[in-house]
């Protein structure tokens, strides 16, 4: 770490030169908070994180995550100066350009020193507190010899300002998360203008009433900046650290201003801050006693890993950690063993009661899941004998308490799942995943190994009515790319569609399930679920029809054939848990299983909407309404979604 204190105002400004170049380069981006925020990081950086740019995958690392990633030259800055890899200077020069690494916001697909994806703002707050928990929850578990790190958050007012900030806030106080230190920059300023148009509260006091530790510094003034993170450090709590700083800082006419915010500075400005800072290098161009300086921040670091690597091999449980950290599962031999017996049973249950007796099988054998839900835990039934509350008194348990926090939850889990070590399920109404979409969309977008339990999955939950009842939600979800969306027929398509999740390392799994019971329908059969889509019942006369179907309405389909075979119509019935999986198959499975020659009717209790795709001109049958107030059976028949009132509409297609 750097030891010499007059190092730190260039190197500080090192970084603002790059940002400044790099956005003016790109004619886009912000310069505004890397500049305002320069001296803060060069103080964490120099002086207290724990890294090794030789090693940014190392696993008690500490986790620095750049909330407020429209700022993401703050960090493509630190990553270059501190030695990594990437990115490169040829990398910066072409920031916010086609196949250079340092996008807009941070991708933590892109370059490995970025924990995770930033930009929505809130979400990096929220999932550094899902960091901060798998960490505490891998240190129980294996002791501070293996696993002794910290989280860091560099976050702004929109982060602080919006709603899932105060669901991330609370849980991460009720849980005492000490080692999570954010560092605000306080600079009272969005886009719109100063913070005051938008925002009155006492975000300070609001933070120590939800629990945290607070201190307040000027972010322009090294030794208080010093000051005020040791502080942290040394509180149990986690805590937020209220920097005071003056956006775009260094830019002599335009800092201070929203409109420094987002939008280059402009020549003129940027000749007129090199002066102002003294900064007489060329654009792109670090001198090199600058460099030197910065390249030390990481020498400590790797000190640091050489002596943890040598307690991690003489360390008994050193292989067991490094096997969740690098998301291998363990040996599936008796799952396989419990599942198989469930063939020879007949289970007459919910999916989602399927799916907790699955976990109760799963939960032992797989020590990574961490499971939980949002104040639903009886109606989503995540919580099995394996799983007991983590928290305060035992961060070893497994089972997260999230209270109504579906967003905050959603974010947490993409954060453990970052962290590494932990396999995390949540549980909600499937009707509240638009409370989580963007969090959702993030997990698949990072490529998270995250699995949401969405139960209560069609209007078969009956009487709490239409606000409760998904119509669109499925749908909207097989929307979202690099996203499985399960919606598994019966108990064995369930215990199915879990090992497929378990099995994803880089895709994020939704299972939609039931409140009602279901029929098993499935005896036989090796993983069918693995091709997305396979041929259930297949047709006895010669086939006409082919009934597409998911979850719930898969028996439905099965009553439909049974009445058409019954008049001398061949009816095969394809169940479909996963349109995800079934595109994956090659054309020629496909087109077996859904013929050009027939009619094809498809029926879901959801929106008709998008099934077009694999009927084409035949029959989608759903609900393209909202639902209504009564019990399931009701309405279903109501709907429509009953044998007899589908058959009438086969038979008349088929003329």
């Amino acid at each position: 770490m750097t030891s010499d204190p007059t190092a730190l105002a260039p190197m500080a400004n090192a970084i603002r030169a790059l940002a400044m170049d790099a956005v003016q380069a790109a004619e886009s981006g912000h310069p505004g908070m890397p500049m305002g925020m320069a001296d803060v990081a060069t103080v964490l950086w120099s002086r207290f994180l724990k890294f090794d740019p030789t090693a940014p995958k190392w696993a008690d690392r500490d986790r620095f995550v750049l909330s407020a990633g429209h700022g993401s030259m703050l960090l493509y800055a630190l990553l270059h100066l501190s030695g990594y890899q990437q990115p490169t200077m040829d990398d910066i020069r072409n920031f916010r350009q086609l196949n250079s690494p340092c996008a807009g916001h941070p991708e933590n697909f892109l370059l490995p020193g970025v924990e995770c994806t930033t930009g929505p703002l809130g979400q990096g707050f929220a999932m550094a507190v899902g960091m901060a928990m798998a960490e505490r929850h891998l240190n129980a578990q294996f002791g501070d010899d293996l696993v002794d790190h910290r989280t860091w958050v560099v976050a702004g007012d929109g982060c602080l300002m919006e709603g899932i900030n105060h669901e991330a806030v609370g849980l991460a106080g009720t849980l005492g998360l000490g080692r999570l230190v954010v560092l605000w920059d306080n600079n009272k300023i969005t886009i719109d203008g100063d913070t005051s148009l938008s925002t009155s509260e006492d975000i300070l006091a609001r933070y120590r009433a939800s629990g945290w530790h607070t201190e307040d510094c000027d972010g322009h003034d090294f030794a208080d900046i010093e000051r005020a993170i040791a502080a942290a450090m040394a509180d149990d709590r986690p805590s937020l650290i209220s920097c005071r700083t003056v956006i775009g800082k260094g830019a002599p006419n335009k800092q201070g201003g929203h409109n420094v915010h987002g939008a280059p500075l402009g020549k003129d400005e940027i000749a007129a801050a090199r002066e102002y800072l003294g900064w007489t290098a060329a654009p792109f161009e670090i001198p090199a006693d600058i460099l030197s300086h910065w390249r030390a921040t990481g020498d400590a670091g790797r000190d640091l890993r050489a002596e943890w690597e040598g307690r991690l091999a003489a360390n008994p449980q050193g292989t067991e950690l490094m096997r969740r950290m690098a998301g291998e599962l363990p040996s599936g031999e008796e799952a396989g063993l419990a599942f198989g017996e469930w063939l020879g049973k007949t289970q007459n249950i919910a999916s989602r009661k399927a799916s907790e007796l699955a976990l109760e099988v799963l939960t032992p054998l797989v020590p990574e899941m961490v499971g939980g839900s949002a104040d639903l835990t009886g109606s989503n039934n995540t919580k099995t004998k394996a799983t007991t509350p983590f928290g305060p008194a035992d961060y070893a348990g497994r089972y997260v308490y999230y209270g109504i926090r579906e967003f905050g939850m959603a974010a947490a889990m993409n954060g453990m799942a970052l962290h590494g070590g932990i396999i995390p399920y949540g549980g909600t109404f499937l009707v509240f995943a638009d409370y989580c979409r963007n969090a959702i969309r993030m997990s698949a977008l990072q490529h998270a190994r995250v699995i949401y339990v969405l139960t209560h999955d069609s209007i078969g939950l009956g009487e709490d009515g239409p606000t409760h009842q998904p119509i669109e939600t499925v749908m909207s979800l097989r929307m979202i790319p690099n996203l499985q969306v399960f919606r598994p027929a019966d108990a064995v398509e369930t215990a199915e569609c879990w090992n497929l999740a378990l099995a994803s390392p880089t895709t994020p799994s939704v299972l939609a399930l039931t409140r009602q019971n279901l029929p098993q329908l499935r005896h036989d059969g090796a993983m069918l679920s693995a091709q997305g889509a396979y041929r259930l019942v297949a047709a006895s006369a010669a086939r006409k029809v082919v009934l597409l179907a998911t979850g719930s309405e898969v028996s439905i389909a099965v009553d439909v054939a049974k009445a058409l075979e019954d008049k001398g119509i061949g009816a095969d019935v394809v169940s479909m848990p996963s349109w995800e999986l079934f595109e994956a198959q090659d054309e020629a499975y496909k087109a077996d299983l859904i013929p050009a020659d027939v009619l094809k009717v498809s029926i879901e209790a959801g929106t008709t909407f998008g099934w077009q795709k694999y009927v084409g001109d035949g029959l989608a049958i759903g609900i393209d309404s909202f639902g209504a107030s009564a019990p399931a059976p009701v309405l279903y028949d109501h709907f429509g979604l009953t044998a007899a009132k589908i058959v009438p509409q086969v038979l008349e297609r088929l003329g």
